[in-house]
């Protein structure tokens, strides 16, 4: 009788366990925790001609490639997520950035966030941008996000970000009709983690429960 109890505890905890395990492969959710984005040298030249010229940085890092002009390192303030339904569909968050650049010793810009913002008009952007948090607290460029970008559910990497001057950078400069003028090339490598989901989360406590259940019982069978 004992043995038949166990056995049915069992079995119902197996069921219960198997009937949250969910039965078909869905997107996944993962959180970006690391990376560097980078900037191309392009971005110097064509700002040279507006009469901006990169005059110091500070606390940036090696780019991605090498051949490109500078890197910032991409924060653990980060909290960009992504799902890979689609091979890449942003969710919520920002990338959170250090470092910054100095243009013609006097204007210093940096400490980049970059993410989504709704409403944007720049023709040809896609809605996210890149803010300065350093100095002027504002967004300097609206981003084309090309499709696809490469994602091997470690490593994300979005190539050839294009960079317009935002309406609102054009102001600042007193140069309303740079709005939207492409203004270099830019990338983002990041390293990822999956984000558990609940279902997931579900299916590992119920599997604990059933491996807790019988130890518990076999146990009770020895001793009686």
């Amino acid at each position: 009788m004992r043995f038949s109890q166990f056995a049915g505890v069992l079995g119902c905890t197996t069921a219960a366990f198997i009937s949250i395990t969910p039965i078909q492969v869905e997107a996944a959710t993962f959180k970006v925790i690391s990376g560097v984005t980078s900037i191309d040298h392009d971005h110097e030249d064509i700002l040279k001609n507006i009469g901006l010229t990169l005059t110091d940085t500070n606390n940036t890092v090696a780019p991605i490639p090498s051949n490109y002009l500078v890197g910032f390192n991409i924060d653990s303030a980060t909290n960009f997520t992504f799902s890979d339904e689609g091979g890449f569909t942003p969710l919520s968050g920002t990338f959170e950035h250090t470092g910054s650049v100095t243009f013609n010793d006097k204007i210093t810009v940096g400490d980049f966030s970059i993410g989504f913002a709704p409403g944007r008009t720049v023709t040809g952007a896609s809605g996210f941008v890149l803010r300065d948090t350093l100095s002027l607290n504002t967004i300097l460029f609206d981003l084309s996000i090309p499709k696809p970008v490469a994602f091997d559910g470690e490593n994300l990497t979005i190539s050839d970000v294009k960079l317009l001057i935002s309406p609102e950078f054009a102001t600042i400069l007193q140069k309303p009709d740079l709005s939207g003028l492409f203004a270099g090339t830019a990338r983002i490598d990041a390293e990822v983690a999956a984000v558990p989901e609940p279902d997931s989360v579900l299916a590992v406590l119920a599997a604990g429960a059933a491996l807790l259940a019988t130890r518990f019982y076999t146990q009770k069978i020895k001793c009686t």
